[in-house]
């Protein structure tokens, strides 16, 4: 454990348009760990990453590794943010967008190019690089942008925080597990703070290593898996009747609909 957590947020409250979409949102992430954001449609899970990125403006205090003010190019450096969508329509290639990620950067060309291929090897999109981004399909592109973020991050060493908006959404289940899996990868092995927006309760057991629930904006429990995901508070928060069994050989919860 960390003696600085790489995310700490206190009393977050945003308002758009005179609706309050959170309140009084405060917790801390330490490094080393993913943490999942779960909640029914509107309670705020977007909304927070946003606010997390600086996309949005909320009140209250967050504060990166123990520090509030960052320069913006030094805090694209350590932070980076995988959107649920990406409305990029220009004929790049798959490779130029995964390049995109090095403008923050201090990376040659040379550099920027053979970072690039790493990571597109890491995230099983090596074979797409030549092409067309607007050809790819859905999954292809998330894949494409979670090599982008990745290389946005190459130089944060062990000072990263990784925030990935519903990144399975438009997957495979191979691709899926494959991108749950080194994101997992990147907190436990290189160190990142992960937090993940997912909908599947069960992908959310079997990687997240915290969860955090959000219901109407307002953070509404946050443990481990087993800790937070129990029939009552799945009715609470989604109103259906589960049935909670141990995974038979990884021991983490498996949530079965009654």
């Amino acid at each position: 454990m960390n003696s600085v957590c790489a995310l700490t947020v206190a009393q977050l409250s945003y308002t758009l348009a005179g609706k309050s979409l959170l309140q009084d949102i405060s917790f801390e992430l330490e490094r080393g760990e993913l943490t999942v954001l779960l909640g029914p449609n509107g309670a705020g899970k977007s909304t927070l990453l946003k606010c997390l990125a600086g996309e949005q403006l909320a009140t209250g205090e967050i504060h990166y590794f123990g520090q509030k003010e960052w320069p913006a190019h030094k805090l694209a450096q350590h932070m980076a943010l995988l959107p649920q969508q990406s409305t990029l329509s220009f004929p790049f290639t798959a490779q130029e967008v995964i390049e995109l990620g090095s403008t923050p950067l201090a990376l040659s060309r040379k550099e920027c190019r053979q970072q690039a291929q790493y990571y597109s090897e890491l995230t099983h999109t090596q074979h797409l690089r030549s092409r067309l981004y607007p050809t790819l399909s859905g999954g292809e592109k998330q894949r494409i942008h979670m090599a982008r973020v990745l290389l946005q991050l190459h130089q944060a060493e062990q000072q990263a925080i990784l925030l990935l908006d519903e990144p399975t959404s438009a997957l495979d289940p191979e691709h899926q597990h494959q991108t749950l899996r080194l994101a997992h990868r990147l907190a436990h092995e290189q160190n990142y703070c992960v937090v993940v927006v997912l909908h599947d309760l069960n992908l959310a057991a079997q990687y997240g290593d915290r969860l955090l629930t959000l219901h109407q904006g307002r953070i509404f429990q946050q443990g481990t898996p087993w800790q937070v995901l129990t029939p009552e508070t799945i009715e609470a928060l989604y109103g259906y009747h589960t049935q909670i069994i141990a995974h038979p050989t990884m021991g983490h919860p498996v949530v079965l609909p009654l």
